[in-house]
């Protein structure tokens, strides 16, 4: 099959999409590093958040939904977390640094 080029529009198409996606997640903080032998991930926050949020966690290679079960600030755990914060939360499968989190849709 011969190769056909792309038009404009049609290159313009894919980052149109992954806009959109953007702008229904809003986007509430970022790994800054994993901890795999307790599964916890630390969270640099942009946003408030809370206990029981439903968040998505996004990479190359991380493609993360679950509920906020649990959070801590200096070994100490918290029902909310302010923007600004470097927080601990316990993740359900591996994250990796420069992961962004985001607030997910059921």
């Amino acid at each position: 099959m011969p190769k056909t080029k792309k038009t404009k529009v049609e290159k313009g198409v894919g980052k149109a999409v992954k806009k959109t996606i953007e702008a229904v997640e809003k986007e509430i903080g970022k790994v800054t590093h994993y901890f795999d032998k307790i599964g916890v991930a630390v969270v640099e926050l942009a946003d408030d958040l809370g206990i029981g949020s439903l968040v998505r966690i996004k990479g190359v290679t991380t493609d993360l939904k679950q509920k906020i079960k649990s959070m801590q600030v200096e070994h100490k755990e918290i029902k909310k977390a302010k923007k600004g914060q470097a927080i601990g939360i316990k993740v359900d499968d591996r994250v990796r640094p420069g992961d962004k989190v985001y607030f997910a849709e059921e």
